[in-house]
């Protein structure tokens, strides 16, 4: 996969997100993994995507496959190798070099990333369509996670403590990148979750922007953000 003509920061830094959290079709992946050994620019974008979430481990607890599951991948497994009993030696290896990718996948933290993604997804809110990491633009530090739906519901989860001054507040701000003006979602407590409906919201889109931005108390009062932003993150389409 060549690198397109006139790509973005921005479309380089989504495609990295959607590889690191498994949203690309099956050929797409094949083709930005190829990419990945020439085109430094984006390895270090996966890269940066996989630091991000790696501190997501903690919030999510193992648990180990069912029978069933385990019978399932063992079926899949024997379907991918049977064919390759009769054709040259190169095709198994070429299915061998996919395991070995697998576990190198594993080995960098992406499939417990994946993993945690999955969880948070179906546990918190069924059938959502978007995921935000909210970072801190000074470390890139993950310090929220958002999940997103048009029919459900937005919802900040906080990932950590964070200290407030006592006469400032966090508000939670989003915008699409045709709106005019960024759209308030409200007053946020340090270290606690909160949930927005999105019925009364504009339609949620790929890369719009949500960001938790120090305010006074009682919140902005222009309607917009006037204090310096602590967490910022575009959204990524997951279903």
């Amino acid at each position: 996969m060549k690198k397109p003509q006139g790509e973005t920061a921005d479309a380089l830094d989504e495609l990295a997100g959607e590889y690191v959290l498994g949203t690309l079709s099956a050929e797409q992946h094949e083709a930005v993994r190829q990419r990945l050994t020439e085109d430094q620019p984006l390895r270090a974008a996966v890269d940066a995507w996989e630091q991000r979430l790696l501190a997501l481990n903690a919030l999510a607890e193992p648990l180990a496959p069912s029978p069933r599951l385990w019978a399932r991948i063992s079926r899949s497994v024997d379907a991918q190798q049977q064919p390759q009993r009769v054709g040259p030696p190169a095709q198994a290896e070429r299915w061998w070099h996919r395991l070995v990718l697998w576990q190198g996948l594993a080995g960098a933290g992406l499939v417990a990333s994946l993993l945690l993604a999955f969880t948070l997804l179906t546990a918190k809110a069924p059938e959502p369509s978007y995921l935000v990491v909210l970072v801190a633009p000074a470390d890139s530090a993950p310090g929220w996670v958002v999940q997103a739906s048009d029919t459900r519901s937005i919802q900040l989860i906080p990932l950590g403590q964070f200290a407030v001054p006592s006469d400032k507040v966090l508000q939670f701000w989003t915008k699409g990148e045709q709106w005019q003006a960024p759209l308030s979602l409200g007053l946020v407590k340090p270290g606690e979750q909160y949930r927005v409906p999105a019925d009364g919201l504009p339609p949620l889109e790929p890369n719009q922007l949500f960001e938790l931005t120090l305010e006074s108390a009682g919140g902005s009062p222009t309607g917009r953000p006037t204090g310096p932003v602590q967490f910022i993150g575009r959204a990524v389409k997951v279903l």
